[in-house]
């Protein structure tokens, strides 16, 4: 254990949704007011997976990611259970509703700067209830790919300018270690 552990945490900023703090040397981000985040993977009876894009305002340009969406981040919504805040963010960023919700487990996604986590989902048994896009003005694009294909959709979507987010690692990482 570094130095820095037993040091005592400072916050530097506190806004609505992060929080900037100091461990000692270490200087990071964390969510604000104990909202984590759902992330789901989703894949349909066809094996196509569900994906989005939205613009990303810190990288200025269009990211594809897995749909996912903030556990607490609403008064009407303090105390939820990840898995009804996953299901509740999967119908309305993609228009699918699942019949199950599976916890896959918790997951650091830049654990050098970042102490936020997020729970992995796999939705089961989807169905086609909507359009999604999100609500407000979140204008999220939806994509259905086949898993078989996700490699080459990958490579085009890079070579379009989309930005690609880490947790997609989750559908070519078999690819990757065969």
């Amino acid at each position: 254990m570094t130095a820095d552990a037993d040091a005592p945490e400072e916050i530097m900023w506190e806004g609505r949704f992060i929080t900037t703090k100091r461990r000692g040397r270490w200087e990071y981000v964390g969510r604000a007011r104990g909202i984590h985040a759902a992330v789901i993977l989703a894949v349909d009876e066809d094996d196509h997976v569900i994906l989005v894009d939205q613009y990303r305002v810190p990288l200025g340009r269009r990211c594809i990611e897995l749909p996912a969406g903030l556990v607490g981040d609403h008064d009407d919504h303090e105390g939820e259970d990840p898995s009804i805040a996953a299901a509740r963010e999967l119908e309305e960023e993609t228009g699918y509703h699942a019949g199950r919700m599976e916890k896959v487990g918790e997951f650091y996604s830049s654990p050098g700067m970042v102490s936020e986590s997020f729970t992995l989902f796999r939705a089961h048994d989807l169905v086609k209830v909507g359009e999604g896009g999100g609500v407000d003005s979140e204008d999220i694009v939806v994509h259905r790919v086949p898993v078989s294909g996700i490699e080459k959709a990958i490579a085009a979507y890079r070579k379009d300018g989309y930005a690609i987010d880490v947790k997609i690692l989750s559908l070519l990482g078999p690819r990757l270690l065969g």
